[in-house]
């Protein structure tokens, strides 16, 4: 069981942005960028491309609604968007709010309090 998967079912704790029957979006805790959010199918799955087409493409659509929710909550230039997959064994997307090239690296990291935590997922929720 991945560590993903134990967020979905509430066995760890998550700051949760968005959720449909299908998909989870919930913050990174430890981000390339304020406001970077995972978004993971609540189906464990490996690979992205091991995804049926239509997952897949849910899984699109659902993560374009969150960075929509995103964009409206912090200021930056885009929201990029990067799939690895190589850390946890679970497909996830990352979405997040660029202003420079290095925010999309996973070098740079910055750090939240608890509350700036909660108080970012409540508001990219609220757009969402």
């Amino acid at each position: 069981m991945s560590i993903f998967t134990k967020i979905i079912t509430g066995e760890i704790p998550s700051y949760k942005v968005a959720e449909n029957a299908d998909f989870i979006a919930f913050l990174d805790i430890n981000p390339n960028a304020k406001g970077h959010t995972l978004v993971v199918p609540k189906k464990e799955e490996n690979k992205i491309f091991d995804l049926s087409k239509e997952a897949y493409t849910s899984l699109m659509d659902f993560s374009y609604q969150v960075a929509k929710a995103i964009e409206k909550t912090l200021p930056c230039k885009r929201v990029g968007m990067s799939v690895i997959g190589l850390e946890v064994p679970h497909v996830h997307v990352h979405l997040i709010p660029l202003n420079a090239m290095e925010d999309i690296q996973f070098m740079k990291k910055v750090t939240l309090s608890k509350d700036e935590f909660v108080d970012l997922a409540e508001e990219i929720s609220k757009n969402f």
